[in-house]
């Protein structure tokens, strides 16, 4: 594994991407493409936190089958 975050397909790149904004739009927080360093650390990290709890669950729902 190579130490840094890219992805290594950029179709999911893309498909995590539209991920991101769709949450934040969802968090109503005012993600936007590029720069986005006058977002507090809060914002951020709560589109963050709620797209690993919506993985998650998916993961689980997907198991549970």
């Amino acid at each position: 594994m190579s130490g840094n975050n890219s992805m290594e397909v950029p179709q999911a790149k893309e498909a995590m991407d539209r991920f991101k904004m769709e949450v934040a739009s969802e968090l109503g927080v005012p993600l936007k493409n590029g720069y986005n360093g006058d977002l507090t650390s809060y914002q951020n990290g709560s589109v963050g936190g709620e797209m690993v709890r919506q993985m998650i669950k998916k993961q689980e729902e997907s198991m549970s089958r």
